[in-house]
């Protein structure tokens, strides 16, 4: 088995985030069952254990109050990466914030890029997959007439491995304390 990764993650079920499913459904079928989010923390590593890593979570998200921000345009991390995403543009400062606050303690990682908020469309196998779907998305994108603004009230703990995927641990409610979820 491979090393257990993890990460904090705000799930984007706003119309936005709906519009982020289906074009990921069209370009790369086999991601289609991944949910629309931004991530807080991308996946690392923990220093402690998981139950370190939730008390510190309650306690340092227990001051933040809930925030929105706006979606920007559809880019990609060429050269970096073959990923296109929707670039968080309006209150990205507050996702950099929160991402630094919470980079600590058992959850501290140097990542090996700088952080930036946004929600990934689509990881493709390669440049010229990425390049296509690039273009797709962006002429969707600009024909997209709904509502660009994601309320960002909780976010969610997750744990993920290569043979398992991602499993949502606690959910964590902005200004207020976190509880485990319960497995049903």
């Amino acid at each position: 088995m491979g090393q257990l990764q993890y990460g904090l993650v705000a799930y984007v079920s706003d119309p936005v985030g709906q519009w982020v499913e289906q074009i990921r459904k069209e370009l790369v079928p086999s991601q289609a069952g991944s949910a629309a989010h931004i991530s807080i923390l991308p996946p690392r590593p923990l220093i402690g254990t998981e139950t370190e890593a939730i008390e510190t979570l309650g306690e340092l998200c227990r001051d933040v109050s809930a925030f929105e921000v706006a979606m920007g345009d559809v880019e990609s991390f060429a050269p970096r990466t073959p990923t296109v995403f929707v670039r968080v543009a309006h209150a990205a400062y507050r996702m950099r914030e929160l991402h630094d606050r919470l980079n600590t303690g058992s959850l501290e990682f140097e990542e090996p890029w700088p952080y930036m908020p946004h929600m990934t469309v689509a990881k493709m196998a390669d440049w010229e997959q990425a390049a296509r779907a690039l273009e797709i998305a962006q002429e969707r994108w600009a024909r997209y007439t709904g509502p660009r603004r994601v309320h960002v009230k909780e976010l969610i703990f997750v744990r993920g491995s290569q043979e398992a995927g991602w499993v949502d641990i606690a959910p964590v409610r902005l200004g207020r304390n976190l509880s485990p979820v319960l497995a049903g």
